[in-house]
């Protein structure tokens, strides 16, 4: 807990409003962030020349006069991006502590800068790695993490900031981030804070040309203001380099704006107009620095001679640092501003540029990684040896963990391409890369250009299996699903066993999000038994679920029992996540926990965030169904969090619905109703049967609980409509207990009796386990009298070891049965087993309704003790479990993607409201809960 401790080493004065004029709003709240308990970060949004690096600039001062340590990345609109150079920048003065680091975030963090050899890293463990870096500087003093031109860090790093940032605020940690808004730009993260830095007011623009230039003519300044449109770079600029004859040349032109050109165009323009007058050898240095991807001094110098065809030393740089183009930053060469760099690019000619590439290209002959990339770039024809060179190389990105530029490289390999073979080999390569990153975008451009290849017909099919996971299509449509079923084939018959069933799987996908009809269901289900002696495979278990889980329930439950006793094939993250979606899908909920605790266990020791939304989106029912619910708002607090950070909208909207089950069965209506309506909104359109069923079952159950029986009757009975928008034969499993609650409130038993008749003969003989636990209650809750009491001991005798939710609902309502019948000995029994079970899960509703029956029933039971459970939030609860587990804080950071220092601030605060002082009584504080 020594995060909790660490202070401000100074109060400093607050930034001062005059030294940038018309930023006062935006000083205050960075002022607020510095000086705030704690961190935080921030986005500076603008166009550019706007003023967001002058912010950036201010806030460094301040933070440096308080005792900050203040760490700095700048973004480069080079032609390459180097991955993680940008973390590599920020953390260059932190390394000596990577040795204080756990063994696998120390490995992934060296081996993503390039400092040590080794298996691709997870990028999150990269990540995390640099928060623990952050965290542990911030013990000793404050930092500042400033990040100008995020939109050009590359992505890998911009990924590990977005991270960062959204783990701040406990740790006197602040990322203070700049972005430009233009159209194509990469946006900052949304979910990150952001302030929009907008255009000086007239009032502003005139203090601000008075300080540049006090001594303009007022017609002059009247038509800067003009031009410049209320951006600070544009009135500096144009008022310092302003030219009567020019000026009122390019005026007449275009009325006053310039020639026609944006104004970030104007400003380009207005840079490139002072290199224009400079000597060639300045000209051509101030252009290789434009394209470099690095800003070594050495290296610059050495293109730029090689360009010039002569030694050049650094005194070629004075004229374009006098025209104050350039800066010398010790051994670096930095731009004055990004305009200028994109200026002298836009000004190039396509063959000086290609001529400044082939100087650095052989400069860094000896460099595997960047020298082929700058020769790539240097060419304008077809080169197969090139291409080569860059197809192996895009190894080497992935090592270090850079999907995205390996595609970049694979892409212009596929240019350099002669033979249409190769081309389209190369950019499926890339589309395949793509796929694992999840950009649909990306995808979707990189097969349009592979299509007009030349492709095999296992090409072909891969092509087809990645188009459909990015594809909407027609919800419902059987056509799609019956085309994957046939290349599928075609790929088995090729010998591509692998690829036939991930095609399956996304048939069956698309059979489990929209009903596409019996026929296209049996399709797929004939397609995958008829793959010899791919029983054994997850994908093949998985394929046979989704795709038709009422009638395949009793084979694929076979499968899982066997799988699970198959200790080679459940080493595996992958076919773990597999099998508990097969078990989830085909309601063996019990089977399901095991396999996605499993899964959930190897995903976090290898870093692998990416496809952990997918698997807390199921844990999060099958919590909720067995009765762990506290875990289940757990799953749902982290798994939105991790979808957001990971990118994935569709687990983004499941979490969203595990909360509004959460909040719907805990009795908070309100929220309960407002997130379904959000999510029916975001599907709806979409035709996403599955989800829009489960938001209808929580309006149902939020209804049940507010006391509303009879609308959530109506609600819930929706869900068994297969003709109507909420109807689902799955998922309609979680609502028969529901309904029959709902019925027995509003006295409409023999209509859901009625309801549940029609929904068994579509059914059959499903024997899955959700179904049939559901089905047991409802017959007892909505029997008639003389066969009720039968009914109730059928249910109780089956095994709910497993289910303690189902169990305890069973107790209440069996207790209220014997209750009502003047039976009140008999009713206490299962009424104390009711209410223990209930106190347990959490399930506050009904505890009341137990102690209430309790009461009723003759035996006052004593307050639930529930208010310091709802003081917890959702992370305090998993950290809590997880201290009184014995894990240490940096294992629990570990698990959670947390630095320690977090950790133990969390710590901080949960003890107090436990009312306990040590880990040592966290276990027992726990049970009480």
């Amino acid at each position: 807990m020594a995060g909790s401790e660490c202070v401000r080493t100074g109060v400093p004065a607050p930034l001062d409003p005059e030294v940038l004029v018309g930023r006062r709003a935006e000083l205050r709240v960075i002022d607020r962030l510095l000086t705030a308990e704690g961190g935080g970060a921030l986005v500076l949004a603008g166009e550019p020349g706007i003023g967001k690096t002058s912010l950036l600039a201010a806030a460094r001062r301040r933070a440096e006069q308080a005792g900050f340590t203040v760490l700095t990345v700048a973004g480069s609109e080079a032609a390459v991006q180097v991955p993680f150079q940008g973390l590599h920048q920020l953390l260059a003065g932190s390394l000596d502590r990577a040795a204080d680091l756990p063994a696998a975030q120390r490995g992934a963090l060296l081996t993503a800068l390039g400092l040590r050899q080794g298996p691709a890293p997870q990028p999150f463990l990269v990540a995390l790695a640099a928060l623990d870096l952050l965290v542990e500087a911030a013990a000793q003093a404050p930092v500042l993490v400033c990040v100008d031109d995020l939109q050009w860090v590359d992505q890998p790093s911009a990924d590990a900031l977005a991270f960062v940032a959204r783990r701040l605020g406990y740790d006197p940690v602040v990322l203070l981030a700049t972005s430009r808004t233009d159209a194509g730009e990469r946006p900052a993260p949304a979910d990150l804070r952001r302030v929009d830095v907008g255009r000086l007011t007239e009032t502003d623009a005139t203090v601000l040309l008075q300080r540049v230039r006090a001594d303009l003519d007022p017609a002059v300044r009247d038509r800067i203001h003009a031009s410049a449109e209320g951006n600070p770079l544009a009135l500096v600029e144009l008022s310092t380099n302003w030219s009567a004859v020019s000026f009122a040349a390019s005026a007449q032109n275009s009325g006053g704006h310039g020639d026609g050109l944006t104004l970030t165009g104007r400003l380009e323009r207005a840079f490139v107009g002072r290199l224009r007058d400079l000597p060639k050898a300045t000209r051509d240095t101030v252009l290789v620095a434009a394209v470099d991807s690095g800003d070594e001094l050495v290296e610059i110098l050495g293109a730029a001679s090689l360009l010039n065809g002569r030694q050049l030393t650094m005194d070629e740089l004075e004229p374009a640092a006098g025209a104050g183009l350039i800066r010398l930053d010790g051994l670096r060469v930095r731009f004055r501003h990004p305009l200028v760099r994109s200026g002298v690019l836009q000004a190039a000619t396509p063959q000086r540029l290609r001529a400044a590439h082939e100087a650095l290209a052989r400069l860094l002959a000896d460099n595997p990684y960047r020298g082929p990339w700058h020769h790539a770039l240097a060419l304008d024809t077809a080169d197969e040896e090139v291409a080569a060179r860059l197809e192996a190389n895009h190894l080497l990105a992935l090592q270090r963990g850079s999907a995205l530029t390996a595609i970049e490289m694979l892409a212009r390999a596929a240019e350099l391409s002669p033979d249409s073979a190769d081309a389209g080999r190369r950019l499926l390569l890339a589309a395949e890369h793509g796929f694992g990153l999840g950009r649909a975008d990306l995808v979707r451009r990189l097969l349009d250009a592979a299509a007009r290849e030349d492709l095999l017909e296992l090409e072909r099919a891969r092509m087809t299996w990645m188009e459909e996971i990015f594809e909407d299509g027609v919800p419902g449509d059987p056509a799609p699903v019956l085309a994957l079923c046939a290349v599928a084939e075609r790929s088995a018959t090729a010998g591509d066993v692998s690829l036939a069933l991930n095609l399956l799987l996304g048939a069956a996908l698309r059979c489990w999000w929209a009903e596409p009809g019996q026929e296209a269901r049996s399709r797929v289900v004939a397609v995958t038994r008829g793959l010899t002696g791919a029983e054994r495979h997850p994908h093949y278990v998985a394929a046979l679920g989704v795709a038709d889980p009422i009638r395949e329930a009793g084979e694929v439950r076979r499968l899982l029992v066997r799988a699970g006793q198959d200790v080679e094939l459940t080493t595996e993250a992958d076919n773990l996540r597999l099998l508990g979606m097969a078990a989830h899908a085909v309601g063996e909920t019990a089977l399901a926990a095991d396999f996605l605790d499993r899964a959930e266990a190897r995903l976090r020791d290898q870093g692998r965030l990416g496809l952990l939304p997918h698997v807390l989106g199921m844990q999060i029912q099958t919590r909720l169904d067995l009765g762990y619910w506290r875990l289940a708002a757990q799953a749902a607090e982290e798994g939105h969090r991790l979808a957001v950070d990971t990118g994935q909208p569709i687990w983004s909207a499941g979490t969203l619905v595990g909360d509004a089950k959460v909040a719907a069965l805990n009795g908070d209506t309100s929220t309960a109703l407002r997130l379904a309506a959000e999510v029916e909104e975001q599907l709806l359109s979409k035709g996403i049967d599955d989800l829009l069923t489960c938001a209808q079952l929580v309006r149902g159950i939020a209804l049940l609980v507010e006391g509303r029986a009879q609308e959530s009757y109506a609600a819930l009975v929706a869900l068994f409509d297969t003709t109507g928008p909420y109807g689902n034969q799955r998922e309609s499993f979680g609502g028969v207990g529901f309904l029959a609650d709902a019925a027995a409130r509003a006295g409409l038993r023999a209509q859901a009796r009625e309801v549940l008749a029609e929904a068994r003969r579509g059914w059959g003989e499903c024997p899955a386990a959700l179904l049939q636990v559901n089905l047991r209650y409802a017959d007892a809750v909505l029997a008639e009298e003389s066969e009720a009491e039968e009914a109730f001991q059928r249910a109780l005798a089956a095994d709910l070891v497993r289910w303690p939710w189902p169990r305890a609902r069973l107790d209440l309502a069996y207790g209220t049965w014997l209750r009502r019948r003047r039976r009140s000995a008999e009713a206490r029994s299962p009424l104390r087993a009711a209410l223990a079970a209930f106190e347990g899960i959490g399930a506050g509703p009904w505890v009341e309704l137990a102690r209430a029956e309790l009461r009723a029933a003759g035996q006052p039971a004593p307050a639930w003790p529930a208010r310091r459970a709802a003081e917890l939030t959702p992370p305090e609860m998993q950290i809590a479990r997880l201290a009184a587990e014995g894990l240490s804080n940096r294992q629990i950071g570990e698990q959670l993607y947390l630095s320690p220092r977090t950790v133990g601030s969390h710590l901080y605060r949960i003890f107090p409201k436990l009312g306990i002082t040590t880990r040592a009584q966290l276990a027992q504080a726990l049970k009480t809960l």
